[in-house]
């Protein structure tokens, strides 16, 4: 089906001086463009904030914010969702991306719905997660989570190496580091530490030889998946 005009859909688009200057295609096909700060995303793709002020301000229907940057933030959709009136974000609610943009909270979702992970120091644990918040029960990461030095170790001898310690909040290359040797555990998890402050640390085989196999699943709020 089509809509029979093709300026049935307008898109307003937010666009960096840095974007501008290279002439992307994204704003070339904008019906209105916006001029947004440039510099680091915090200013700009990245600022929930100025997102929303925006999408108020033009009267938008609907948000899509691309890949990454603040399209992985709960805090998105749940702003959008508050508005008056309510603006519809494209992609997951605020729920559903919190509890699964956790690396910990995913890993206990997945194991807890049956489906097999790989050995990890909260293997043992089961919960459910609240669907109206997108949280897990406190007493579930603290479970799953490795709170110290020696903890790691006792942790890592018994999943067998190599491992890695990761930060459940890391990424991007930080907050993760791969071990061979129990000797090595303690300093490993402290690099983890330091890297990633305040963030729940736990460990995981190591997958050798494996490669990155991703399948996609495409859902909606109705229930439907395909």
């Amino acid at each position: 089906e089509v809509f029979g005009d093709e300026r049935a859909i307008q898109f307003v688009v937010m666009a960096t001086p840095e974007d501008l200057r290279a002439n992307a295609e994204y704003i070339r096909m904008g019906d209105v463009i916006i001029d947004v700060p440039g510099g680091s995303n915090n200013h700009n793709y990245a600022n929930v904030t100025l997102i929303v002020e925006l999408a108020r301000l033009h009267g938008v229907h609907a948000v899509w914010a691309g890949w990454g940057h603040a399209s992985e933030n709960p805090t998105l959709p749940d702003t959008l969702q508050q508005s008056t009136p309510p603006i519809k974000f494209i992609g997951p609610s605020g729920p559903p991306m919190r509890a699964l943009g956790d690396k910990i909270g995913s890993t206990i979702i997945a194991q807890s719905a049956g489906v097999p992970c790989i050995a990890w120091n909260g293997g043992h644990v089961q919960a459910q997660y609240d669907k109206a918040t997108g949280t897990l029960p406190d007493e579930a990461y603290e479970q799953a989570s490795i709170a110290s030095a020696s903890e790691a170790s006792e942790a890592a001898a018994k999943i067998g190496f190599p491992v890695m310690i990761k930060a459940s909040e890391g990424g991007g290359g930080k907050g993760i580091r791969r071990v061979e040797k129990l000797q090595d555990v303690p300093n490993a998890y402290r690099q983890v530490c330091g890297e990633v402050p305040g963030s729940p640390i736990f460990i995981m085989k190591l997958s050798q030889g494996a490669r990155h196999l991703e399948v996609q699943l495409l859902a909606d709020e109705y229930g439907n998946a395909v």
